[in-house]
């Protein structure tokens, strides 16, 4: 499983122009499943992000992680994220869990989430599958692929 996670100011996803999901400062996450991936892998991984410490302290440091800094979470559905692209010019997607599989995972990884975040932090989330215009205001810019 891999995120590619994003410190921001705000983020939203849009489908057919009605939005979806959206947070002001926080995080925004692609995430991407693979087929070799479970719910042990995404909890491992959901554990990394809202852990990760991307978010200045009172001396400017990356000391903060989600939770201390009273972000949100806007995590977004990436199968792309799980290309093979070592070799020739077009991606391969081999790697990549079969719909069903990412889908569930998708799903548990925001409800866990849910469970977990610290309260007054947003959960968002995209619409699996749809397809999605997102926007945001990468802060920084602050970009790190974290894997799990």
């Amino acid at each position: 499983m891999k995120g590619l996670i994003q410190r921001v100011k705000h983020a939203k996803v849009e489908v057919s122009s009605e939005s979806v999901g959206a947070i002001d400062h926080g995080i925004f996450l692609l995430l991407g499943v693979e087929a070799t991936d479970s719910r042990e892998t995404a909890d491992k991984l959901l554990h990394k992000v809202l852990h990760y410490r991307i978010f200045s302290d009172d001396q400017g440091k990356m000391n903060l992680n989600v939770q201390q800094a009273g972000g949100g979470l806007l995590v977004v559905s990436q199968f792309t994220l799980v290309a093979d692209t070592a070799k020739g010019l077009r991606p391969s997607f081999s790697r990549g869990a079969s719909p069903h599989q990412a889908e569930e995972l998708y799903d548990y990884f925001l409800e866990r989430a849910r469970e977990v975040i610290a309260e007054g932090c947003a959960v968002a989330g995209g619409q699996f599958a749809a397809d999605m215009q997102v926007s945001l205001c990468n802060d920084g810019p602050v970009t790190f692929l974290l894997e799990a």
